[in-house]
C-alpha cells in the first residue's frame, strides 16, 4: 500500500520510547522525515540515530511540552528543518492511583501533560498546515476514554478529553485539507507494560515466569477477541494509514486497535 509520505515531515511527541518510538520508526520507513521528541537527550538522540542508521531521515528535539515555553521551543526546533506536515500527539503519562490517592493536583498535572500539551502543539503547528492546505493531526487515545476503569481515574478522564478535542479539531478544520483523527490502542506490550505485569503477576497467582504470567495477565486484565497484547507496530501502522493520502476521507474518526477489548459497536 503506497501511503505517499515521502516529502512529508512528521513530529511524533514522546517518541524516545514505547509507542512513540515505534511510530517514528514506522513513519520514517514509509519515507517521512521524522522529528523524534523527548525530554531525555540520550534516549531521544539514540532513536533518531537508529532511524538514520536504517536509512531514514530523523532529527531529535528536546523539550517539556507541559510548559508554554517548552512547547514553543519544541515547535521552533521541529520546524527548523522545514514545515511540519504531520503532528502525532502521543506524549502523555499516568500513575497507577486510586480515587483515594489521586489528589486534585494529580488530576491537574495529568490533564496539563496529557491534554493541554497536545493543544499547545496543535496551536503552534496546525495554522501553518491550514495555510498550506494539507496536514494530518493524529491523537493517540485509548479505550479507557469510553470504558474507564475504577483505577487511575485521572488518566481515564484525560483520554476522554483527548478523543473529544480531536473531533472538535476535525470540525474546525473542515474544508482546509487538514484532518484530525484518533488512534485508540488497547493494551500494548511495550517495555513498561511487561515490567508492570511481571511485577504484579506472582502476587496475583498468574505464575512466576513470563511464559506463565502472560496468558493469565491477558485473561485477567484485557480479555479480547485476539487473546493477546497488541504490538507497538500495530499502532504505528494505524497512525501511518491516517497520515497518508488514502485516509483523506477520514475525519474526526477513532480507529480502535485493541483486539476487540472495547465491547461496543460505536
Amino acid at each position: 500500500m503506497e501511503l505517499n509520505l515521502s516529502g512529508k515531515r512528521a513530529l511524533v511527541t514522546g517518541s524516545s520510547a514505547g509507542l512513540g518510538e515505534a511510530t517514528a520508526r514506522f513513519l520514517a520507513a514509509e519515507g517521512a522525515a521524522v522529528v523524534v521528541h523527548g525530554r531525555d537527550r540520550d534516549r531521544t538522540e539514540a532513536v533518531a540515530e537508529a532511524i538514520r542508521a536504517a536509512g531514514g531521515d530523523a532529527t531529535a528535539v528536546l523539550g517539556d511540552l507541559a510548559t508554554d515555553d517548552g512547547a514553543a521551543d519544541v515547535a521552533r526546533a521541529a520546524t527548523a528543518g522545514g514545515p511540519v506536515d504531520i503532528l502525532v500527539n502521543n506524549a502523555g503519562f499516568y500513575r497507577h492511583l486510586s480515587w483515594t490517592d489521586a489528589a486534585p493536583q494529580e488530576w491537574a498535572d495529568t490533564y496539563n501533560v496529557n491534554v493541554v500539551s497536545g493543544v499547545r502543539m496543535i496551536q503552534h503547528l496546525v495554522p501553518a498546515m491550514r495555510e498550506r492546505g494539507w496536514g494530518r493531526v493524529i491523537t493517540i487515545g485509548g479505550g479507557l476514554a469510553s470504558q474507564p476503569m475504577n483505577t487511575h481515574p485521572q488518566y481515564n478522564a484525560t483520554l476522554a478529553a483527548r478523543h473529544n478535542l480531536a473531533v472538535s479539531l476535525a470540525r474546525e478544520l473542515a474544508g482546509t485539507g487538514v484532518t484530525s483523527n484518533v488512534v485508540s490502542p488497547g493494551a500494548i506490550l511495550v517495555d513498561a507494560t511487561q515490567e508492570l505485569v511481571t511485577e504484579i503477576g506472582p502476587a496475583r497467582g498468574w505464575g512466576s515466569t513470563w511464559d506463565e504470567i502472560l496468558p493469565n495477565a491477558v485473561k485477567a486484565l484485557i480479555p479480547n477477541d485476539r487473546g493477546r497484547f497488541g504490538k507497538p507496530d500495530e499502532i504505528a501502522a494505524a497512525v501511518a494509514y491516517l497520515c497518508g493520502d488514502l485516509a483523506e476521507y477520514v475525519s474526526g474518526a477513532t480507529l480502535r486497535v485493541d483486539g476487540g477489548l472495547i465491547k461496543g459497536a460505536f
